[in-house]
């Protein structure tokens, strides 16, 4: 019978850290009570980093940190500290990139061993209970660890010493002057991720394929500027593959991370806030490039399931949802053959089985499993033609099929509300809610928007908090909380032009720029100067599956600028853009995002200036007609509030006229949201 046991984490609010609040280990959040102990005690840290909804932590926590043995050979020789990265982002960047250029890989779990100073001597991802894919067990390498420890600490120190220089030289980052940032550039960049494609399959690269909406949708901008049907036809068809495939949930809509195949089949099967925001935004690019119902629909599918099953009652967006359920993981989401056939009619079924291919076998085995599930099917769209007849079997399966899916044991959901992701989404629900005219949409990005304002903000002093769930707030402020949050307000003063928003806009972006912007070297620090627990401040320069503070930020600012005409706004983007200048020569791949505020700081944007009553029909029909174009380096704006000075003078008698200006000349003014279309385009 196993020992019940609580530690210190039963404490903590973050779902991860509340995950092992029962483990044997004597675990420590982040803190100064666990630097001080492993300073008093002079003994090691061991620094275990990961997140709710991470498989491989949940395969770590059971295989270890759940064991007698080793919860008692840890408490005995280490100081032991959880870390949830998803709060932390910025403790993750740092023992990231040394585990990344000392292993030459990384993932989450993370483990990382520290000097009770907080410098990485030696670290690694996920450990098995065994030796076996060529590491040592678990518990062989805290053995080696406490070894070295006790033996050979002036040593390790001295390491530890040299590889934290290493880690600052990695960080650090010189202004290049002598890169020129041009429009031949972004067409390299695009070239070299065109060179990638997935003809098959959509996609660029191999398995495992992440979605990265980023590329895409950078794809998209760089077609606009050189007009190139072919990588339109790559992006729309990598739109559609993914949508068809076991990524997208068939029936609940939303898309997994990412696929383990380069068929978009399989899922890792976690649903994460970000990438579905970011996927809504490619997909409503879509639709405006293809004018196919298709991607629009497939926006709506991602922002109703938000909607349903990720947002808090008071409006705020919960986090994630986790691959397993019973301990296995995609059991929530896969069939069998035999169970659809008890559970629809021989029509439903015949219909069913062909248009998601199901089969005895099944197509998915839940390898980390000791004990997989047999014929197990994840739904893709294999035989995308039905007929007429054949559609309402097809959406009778479907209804019975989702019935009874929600009766299942669902998947954990991490249910903390960040203000970073939120903002992404946030700006997502508003741009939908333009873009497709739906009222649903734009009501939750005000409700959102209030809650962040309710939960997260204080207006005196100006400060963004990152994280919130049941009632209480971390006193954590991050760039990318204020960065993502003003990306997603500006895009809803976009699409609603309601002064209120700008004006939130220009306190985020000031607040933003005082505490993070790096004056004398341009780019944005990821974290608050002087905060004590983090053994350097870094700039994050990578655009993955999450686009970085500093990508966000620059374009948000430069967006800003062009909206209110404050050069204070245009010059930390400018000194951003240039000091990653060298970056995106050399890596682009590795900044697509930040080559999308490139693309919009190439030229002076369009403006289109809407001027008359903001809750007019004539108003919002035009505001509608605004965002009904594909043109990714325009701006939209209102007339009054705090906009830029030549917008102001751009007075109607009429109810609503739109100006589709470049500097200060504009065409002529109109009331015709089709001219308004032809205008833009």
């Amino acid at each position: 019978m196993s020992v019940q046991h609580t530690n210190r984490l039963a404490l903590e609010k973050s779902p991860y850290l509340l995950q092992h609040a029962h483990n044997p280990v004597d675990w420590f959040a982040w803190n100064d009570e666990a630097f001080a102990k492993a300073r008093a005690e002079n003994k090691p840290i061991f620094l275990s980093i990961g997140y709710s909804t991470c498989h491989w932590c949940h395969v770590m926590e059971r295989e270890s940190f759940e064991q007698e043995n080793i919860g008692k050979f840890l408490n005995e020789h280490f100081v032991s500290i959880k870390v949830d990265r998803e709060e932390r982002p910025d403790v993750d960047k740092i023992y990231m990139t040394f585990v990344q250029s000392t292993t030459g890989s990384g993932g989450w779990p993370m483990s990382v061993f520290l000097t009770p100073e907080l410098k990485p001597f030696f670290g690694g991802t996920y450990f098995p209970p065994e030796a076996r894919y060529g590491r040592p067990s678990f518990l062989q390498l805290l053995e080696q660890i406490v070894g070295l420890w006790n033996e050979r600490k002036m040593e390790v120190v001295a390491s530890a010493d040299e590889l934290h220089a290493r880690l600052e030289l990695l960080t650090a980052r010189d202004v290049k002057t002598n890169f020129p940032l041009t429009p031949e550039l972004l067409k390299r960049a695009a070239e070299m991720f065109k060179e990638s494609f997935d003809a098959t399959n959509g996609g660029f690269g191999g398995a495992p394929k992440f979605p990265q909406p980023s590329i895409p949708s950078l794809i998209l901008r760089a077609a606009k500027r050189f007009d190139d049907d072919e990588a339109i036809k790559m992006v729309l068809h990598t739109c559609d593959r993914m949508n068809a495939g076991g990524i997208h949930d068939q029936l609940g809509g939303g898309f997994a991370r990412y696929a383990v195949d380069a068929e978009w089949l399989v899922p890792h099967f976690e649903k994460m806030l970000y990438d579905n925001a970011q996927l809504a935004q490619l997909y409503l690019d879509a639709f405006l490039v293809s004018g196919a119902a298709r991607h629009a629909d497939t926006a709506r599918d991602i922002l109703d399931y938000v909607l349903r099953d990720m947002t808090h009652s008071g409006g705020g967006f919960f986090s994630a949802e986790d691959a397993d359920s019973e301990g296995h993981e995609g059991k929530f989401y896969c069939w069998t053959k035999e169970e659809l056939s008890r559970l629809l009619t021989v029509e439903e079924y015949n219909v069913a089985a062909k248009h998601f291919g199901i089969t005895a076998e099944g197509n998915f085995v839940d390898h980390s499993h000791p004990m997989p599930l047999a014929g197990q099917n994840v739904l893709s769209i294999v035989e995308p033609k039905v007929s007429a007849d054949d559609e309402a079997l097809l959406t009778s399966a479907k209804s019975k099929m989702l019935a009874v899916r929600a009766k299942r044991i669902r998947p954990h959901l991490d249910d903390k509300i960040l203000a970073s992701w939120n903002g992404l989404m946030l700006g997502a629900f508003a741009r939908a809610s333009a873009v497709l005219g739906d009222e649903k949409y734009r009501a939750a990005a005000e409700r959102n928007l209030q809650f962040i304002r309710t939960q997260l903000w204080d207006g005196k002093p100006k400060t963004l908090f990152h994280r919130w769930r049941e009632g209480e707030r971390d006193n954590v402020q991050l760039l990318e909380g204020y960065a993502f949050q003003l990306v997603g307000v500006i895009e809803l003063y976009e699409a609603t032009l309601e002064p209120v928003h700008l004006d939130f806009a220009i306190e985020l972006a000031e607040a933003m720029i005082a505490k993070f912007f790096d004056a004398a070297n341009g780019g944005f620090w990821q974290s608050l100067a002087g905060t004590g627990d983090l053994i350097l401040r870094v700039k994050d320069d990578y655009d993955g599956a999450e686009p970085s503070g500093n990508s966000v930020a620059t374009l948000a600012l430069l967006k800003l600028a062009a909206i209110t005409g404050c050069e204070n706004f245009k010059q930390p983007a400018e000194a951003t853009l240039q000091l990653f200048a060298a970056r995106l020569q050399q890596q682009p791949a590795a900044m697509a995002f930040m080559l999308h505020a490139m693309d919009f700081w190439l030229d002076e944007p369009r403006r289109v200036v809407i001027a008359g009553k903001i809750d007019s029909t004539e108003f919002q029909i035009l505001l509608r007609a605004a965002h009904s174009v594909f043109q990714p380096n325009k701006i939209i704006l209102g007339n009054t509030g705090a906009v830029e000075l030549f917008a102001k003078t751009l007075a109607t008698k009429n109810s609503a006229t739109a100006f589709v200006c470049t500097g200060n000349a504009c065409q002529s003014p109109t009331g015709d949201a089709e001219i308004l279309r032809q205008q833009l385009r």
